[in-house]
């Protein structure tokens, strides 16, 4: 607990704070943006397997 305090009063821990708040942010962005983009080739792996499918 007293390191957390520490971290807290001097500039370098707030700037390390800071920087992991903007990797916590980047994180979720990617999250996002892998759940988002799944869909698309789930559909476009099916497709494949649909048209593979029909050519045999």
């Amino acid at each position: 607990m007293r390191r957390i305090r520490e971290l807290g009063r001097n500039a370098r821990g707030s700037t390390a704070i800071e920087y992991g708040l903007i990797c916590a942010l980047i994180v979720v962005v990617m999250f996002v943006g892998l759940f988002n983009l799944s869909g698309s080739v789930i559909r476009l792996y099916g497709n494949i397997n649909n048209a593979t499918r029909g050519a045999m």
